[in-house]
């Protein structure tokens, strides 16, 4: 009897006895059989992870419950012991593990260090913005690109430059920026809105832009107006994301006929390698005609200086610049903004913060109590809650678990802020003081960095640390001094599953207010999370929002304790 002849007998077999609703009976007694088989074999506490569609079910739970970072952190601090073992749907090859234990992340991230880059997965969802750029590169050129950056960033020119020009963007956008805001409408006008996140995101844009390029990109300038390389940047790294989360048929198929989301992506990302190429150009014809760039101290202009045989290539120069701009963007106003909502339910820590400005006199540099408070609220709202490297070869992590070739470490920074193990038990407590010494000054730098994760560790730990704790001080100081942030009622929730601080009371005679809404941090952080779990589905991006306030009459500060004097004392009220 022939093959077909077989074939054919069974499927008059199938179509005579057997009905849909057998197969789906059968097909849900797999599934049962299969779900409970995997839920016997995982440890206690660990998520479930389900047949053909792996954790997703889980996750997609848990982000509509609006709790995704308190589940993940309760799972790894719990029965699971710190790690747990992940998959994806069926064919969409995301599997891995994901830690939290400082051991595993020193593994990772220097012990075998050479083991876990971030892969060909990472880069070929960012080749089309970033192409061979530092936050994209592994191996040699990720090297030469670090070498090269370490060497320009942490001299002594570069520093007293970024300085200046945070100085500078401070006094002369941010601060009338909203000054004018504070000002608009008269004393009987309703609250003016405005995005504090948007504004934030604003000046580091402006901030990153004057370090990478020396130019001036102007979002701060005439009212908020639209700055086509910012909206290309931001365009195009939202569609560079969510490649992290589609298919990979789906966006490469898309990606070949150029339709969609991909041909979005193309027309975004060519837009900024366009200004990028174009500031090159200029920058190259500037150094031809004047014979050098002395007077520039910006990150292009100094790898531009360079002598051979380190002369870089407009290529290289371009990819560099991209890549520090991404690194540099949204970390430091997503750390800002929640550095802002914090103090708005902690008044004595506000308190110390404003009285460690004024004694500050306006060198940053000495005011431990403001740096102390950024790194734990950073601690408790880290600006990247999770991040991964992917293997090489099949290796085992310190407390025993396997990881195979092409899988995923996860190390899940928001848990490890929130580890009693590491922090004590009032490691949910907002405490700037856990990082001072007994003289009051700061002592981070005695803490392992393989605990607090926020800025990488290792090799790649985040060369750009010392430039963005300077852009947040200065932006911080400023700020707190002539504007008061406290929570709006109605206001006491978020997304993410936090309590708010209550509502400060209404301030007596208060008549112009500032009202900046904090939008889409907790957007910024579902994305990041699903990145690393979804390989199928697609979800669409909510606009979330968590406001604050702000009230300039009526500060926050304890009992019998007046407000530093030299604070502005007009009615301002500032939602974020």
């Amino acid at each position: 009897m022939t093959t077909r002849a077989l074939v054919a007998m069974a499927l008059r077999f199938l179509r005579e006895y057997v009905r849909a609703s057998d197969l789906a009976v059968a097909a849900a007694v797999l599934f049962a059989c299969s779900a409970a088989r995997s839920r016997l074999s995982s440890r206690p506490g660990e998520p479930m992870l389900w047949p053909v569609v792996g954790i997703i079910p889980t996750l997609f739970a848990h982000l509509a419950a609006g709790d995704v970072y308190d589940w993940g952190a309760a799972v790894l601090l719990g029965r699971s012991r710190g790690t747990f073992a992940y998959r994806g749907t069926w064919g969409g090859g995301s599997s891995g593990v994901v830690t939290s234990v400082p051991a595993n992340v020193e593994h990772v991230l220097k012990a075998n260090f050479d083991n876990y880059p971030k892969g060909p997965y990472y880069r070929e969802r960012f080749a089309e913005l970033l192409g061979g750029g530092i936050f994209n590169a592994d191996g040699d050129s990720w090297r030469a690109q670090r070498k090269a950056a370490s060497a320009e960033m942490h001299s002594a020119r570069f520093v007293q430059f970024s300085a200046g020009t945070v100085e500078r963007l401070v006094r002369r956008e941010l601060l009338p920026l909203l000054e004018a805001l504070s000002g608009r409408g008269g004393p009987e006008s309703a609250a003016a809105a405005v995005d504090l996140q948007d504004v934030l995101l604003r000046f580091a844009f402006d901030n990153i832009c004057a370090a990478a390029f020396g130019v001036e990109a102007g979002c701060l300038a005439d009212g908020l107006r639209d700055v086509p390389f910012a909206r290309a940047f931001e365009r195009a790294t939202e569609l560079s994301l969510t490649r992290f989360y589609t298919p990979p048929f789906v966006w490469k198929s898309k990606r070949l006929l150029g339709v969609g989301s991909e041909r979005a992506l193309v027309e975004a990302a060519r837009a900024v390698r366009k200004f990028a190429e174009r500031t090159v150009a200029d920058r190259r014809a500037e150094l031809r005609k004047v014979g050098d760039l002395a007077g520039r101290f910006d990150l292009l202009s100094r790898l531009m200086s360079s002598p051979p045989p380190a002369g870089y290539s407009d290529e290289f120069l371009r990819d560099f610049c991209i890549s520090f701009i991404l690194a540099g963007r949204d970390t430091s106003s997503v750390a800002l903004t929640w550095f802002f909502w914090l103090l708005a339910s902690h008044p004595h820590v506000e308190a110390r913060v404003l009285d460690d400005v004024a004694r500050g006199g306006g060198d940053v540099s000495a005011m431990d109590y403001l740096h102390a408070a950024l790194t734990e609220s950073m601690r408790l709202y880290p600006p990247v809650p999770v991040d991964f490297k992917e293997a090489l070869e099949d290796d085992v992590l310190p407390d025993g678990t396997l990881v195979r070739a092409r899988q995923r470490v996860i190390y899940y920074t928001y848990a490890m802020g929130r580890d009693k193990a590491t922090w004590g038990p009032d490691c949910l407590e907002f405490r700037p003081e856990r990082w001072l010494s007994k003289s009051g000054a700061f002592a981070g730098g005695a803490e392992s960095p393989y605990k607090y994760v926020v800025f990488n560790a290792g090799p790649r730990l985040c060369v750009g640390k010392r430039f963005a704790y300077t852009q947040m001080k200065m932006a911080a100081a400023a700020v707190l001094a002539r504007f008061r942030v406290e929570v709006l009622p109605g206001q006491e929730r978020h997304e993410l599953g936090h309590p708010l601080p209550a509502a400060a009371a209404d301030a007596g005679g208060c008549s112009t207010y500032i009202c900046v809404w904090l939008l889409q941090i907790t957007t910024s952080w579902i994305y990041i999370f699903i990145c690393f779990f979804v390989e199928q589905g697609k979800i669409e991006e909510d606009q979330l929002e968590a406001p604050f306030s702000r009230d300039e009459a009526q500060h926050h500060h304890s009992p019998g304790k007046e407000p530093n004097s030299g604070r502005k004392t007009s009615n301002a009220q500032i939602l974020i």
